[in-house]
């Protein structure tokens, strides 16, 4: 088979924020390789996380599909049966069939944690970590250098095609980018190739990073973000930060010195490329799987409806094949996969729910959607052991929402069904980027512009058969 079809190259980092990079001129990191980058790319300014949570996020950017249509109403995580099912058809899947080269290299975070099944595994796993078997749980990824989440980033492990865990004493990210790059020298040349590279850091322990990358930020004086509080907001349902200011800046003093170690080793991603001859020919996507609070608004970690919580950057290249700039069309979750597959010229399988975007990277007008969907349900062990006593879904609770360009509208419906709550709130991004002033709907009929976003939830809701009801 000649090689004629592009190569996709798709990396993604955990728990990094679309303000966390140099050329968005947010927060002060130093990101060389993704500014230049940024530049030969198209840019998505409103790239959403529909489920700002790791496995929800990882099986709806797959599948195309939202992901409590995937059964992923949280992480895959100790006693709970949430798992990417077999019979789900994946990007993976599609390319395969398509007679793509396909590989899978660092965090997976999407099969059930094997201590539900055992309380000693055979492959070492401990925890929420899995091995996943060759076969079709790995969704037609044929080279697999993986585990299922370990946040040990100093001391990673993988397993590959039998249950020995291999151990490594390199910092993930180098180790992985050292992995990619040999599989780009011994793929297949007269094939295509898809690979997938996902890279745990930035996600925490923040301070589990090469000193060489802190010392970049030694000496300099790094502002919090406006809405960096100690306080949690009165707002929202988001973990509170448990901490003060020294340990607030060390941490995100940490996180950017991750950050511009990504920086450092996908810079090396794309000199492999170019001297590998394959940069014309490879689309190469960089983006994550959600962002982390950092204490804005009081908060830590993720699965919050605010921007530093769903945010993600999304930056795509391929010379002369894609659109170079920015823009600020609305791209969730479930699209990548419809609009990858939609730009390869690859069928997309009518299992997907994602629009095919693929216009705007070639520069024909395309449509656009008005809104987004986003949510989140509550997954805690305690909380789900109590919806089970009461006869509950934890698909009617948590929150849902619509981010359009200007506006996010959030109803909050919190995580414990005794309390009854029903909270609605906009905020203009437009006016107030932070998201320092919610506005709260006490009467939907005397707001305008809450109407008009309580009924894009609504047929969101409908469209989605999704329970939770408003």
């Amino acid at each position: 088979m000649s090689n004629t079809r592009p190569n996709l190259v798709y990396i993604f980092a955990d728990q990094w924020r679309r303000q966390a990079v140099g050329f968005m001129k947010e927060d002060p990191v130093i990101t060389p390789n993704m500014d230049k980058f940024a530049e030969e790319s198209l840019v998505f300014d409103n790239c959403i996380s529909c489920f700002p949570l790791c496995s929800p996020h990882r099986a709806s950017l797959l599948t195309g599909k939202y992901p409590l249509s995937t059964g992923f109403f949280t992480n895959c995580k100790i006693g709970c049966d949430v798992r990417l099912k077999e019979e789900e058809i994946c990007i993976g899947d599609v390319t395969k069939a398509a007679g793509y080269d396909t590989a899978y290299i660092g965090k997976w975070h999407l099969d059930l944690p094997e201590m539900n099944l055992t309380d000693n595994p055979v492959s070492g796993a401990r925890n929420w970590d899995a091995y996943t078997e060759p076969g079709p749980k790995r969704h037609g990824f044929d080279y697999w250098y993986s585990y299922g989440t370990f946040d040990e980033h100093l001391t990673p492990h993988y397993w590959m095609d039998t249950p020995e865990m291999i151990k490594v004493n390199q910092w993930s990210v180098e180790h992985e980018t050292d992995m990619a790059i040999d599989y780009m020298k011994n793929h297949d040349k007269d094939k295509p190739f898809t690979l997938f590279l996902s890279w745990n850091p930035p996600h925490s322990p923040y301070d589990q990073v090469p000193e060489k990358y802190k010392r970049l930020y030694e000496g300099r004086d790094i502002p919090l973000r406006e809405n960096f509080s100690l306080e949690k907001s009165v707002v929202g349902v988001g973990d509170p930060f448990e901490g003060d200011y020294v340990k607030a800046l060390e941490n995100t003093l940490n996180y950017y010195a991750a950050v511009s170690g990504i920086d450092e080793n996908f810079g090396r991603i794309l000199e492999e490329l170019k001297r590998l001859g394959l940069e014309e020919n490879t689309i190469v996507i960089l983006s994550s799987d959600h962002g982390d609070m950092m204490v804005s608004h009081g908060l830590t970690s993720k699965n919050i409806w605010y921007e530093e919580s769903i945010g993600v950057p999304f930056m795509v290249r391929m010379p002369n094949k894609i659109k170079v700039g920015r823009t600020d069309a609305l791209f969730a979750s479930p699209d990548i996969m419809p609009t990858l597959l939609g730009f390869m010229g690859l069928d997309i399988p009518n299992t997907v729910e994602g629009m095919d975007l693929s216009g705007i990277l070639t520069g024909i007008k395309a449509e656009e959607q008005n809104s987004v969907y986003i949510c989140s349900c509550p997954g805690s062990k305690p909380l789900l052991e109590k919806y089970k006593k009461l006869g509950y879904s934890p698909e009617q609770y948590g929150w849902r929402g619509v981010r359009t360009k200007r506006f996010t509208y959030v109803v909050n419906k919190g995580y414990i069904p005794e309390e009854n709550k029903l909270e609605r709130y906009i905020y203009d991004n437009e006016k107030d980027p932070y998201q320092k002033s919610p506005i709260m709907i006490s009467n939907i009929e005397d707001n305008i512009v809450a109407k008009e976003l309580e009924g894009e939830l609504k047929g969101w809701l409908e469209k989605l058969k999704d329970p939770f009801t408003i």
